[in-house]
């Protein structure tokens, strides 16, 4: 198990080593056990229960105050989320998508007569890093490099929540 989770890495690695300035390194650390993301600081920490592993800085929706509601809003939804999906082809670097909406964000736009909207992710960025300028529709952006990291270091499955 652990030589075929390695051959994987390395594949990845091989094919990030094109996107990057110098290659990963192969991540041997403890596994990530939540993805704890504050959007009053934008800080976003990859944690292996209690302890911090990696620290990000991110941009967000263009509207970033509260919980998104419906799609278009701009805003980043707040909650316990799961990491869902990945897109090695993403037109953002890499992404990591959120498991937005659940059961409780359909029902809440539903009793709006809104859309929930979906397809939120933590993603690299096509344009230069420009601090504190939210641009995204509701994702989570952060620099390409670091989306790297991420996409290595988080499995689908794992826990996201999202603070105010």
């Amino acid at each position: 198990m652990r030589i075929a989770r390695i051959l994987i890495l390395m594949a990845i690695l091989i094919g990030l080593a094109a996107c990057s300035e110098e290659p990963l390194e192969p991540y041997d650390g403890p596994s990530v056990t939540s993805v704890e993301v504050y959007k009053s600081t934008r800080s976003l920490y990859l944690m292996h229960g209690d302890e911090v592993i990696r620290s990000y800085p991110f941009e967000m929706g263009f509207a970033p105050q509260g919980h998104k509601v419906f799609e278009g809003d701009g805003r980043t939804p707040e909650g316990r989320y799961y990491i869902d999906r990945r897109n090695p082809q993403s037109q953002y670097h890499l992404s990591l998508g959120i498991s937005y909406p659940n059961a409780r964000d359909r029902a809440i736009a539903a009793e709006l007569g809104l859309d929930p909207g979906g397809d939120i992710f933590i993603h690299g960025t096509p344009k230069l890093w420009a601090a504190d300028a939210d641009w995204t529709v509701g994702c989570i952006a952060v620099t390409n490099r670091a989306v790297e990291e991420i996409y290595l270091m988080v499995p689908n499955g794992t826990p996201i929540n999202i603070y105010p």
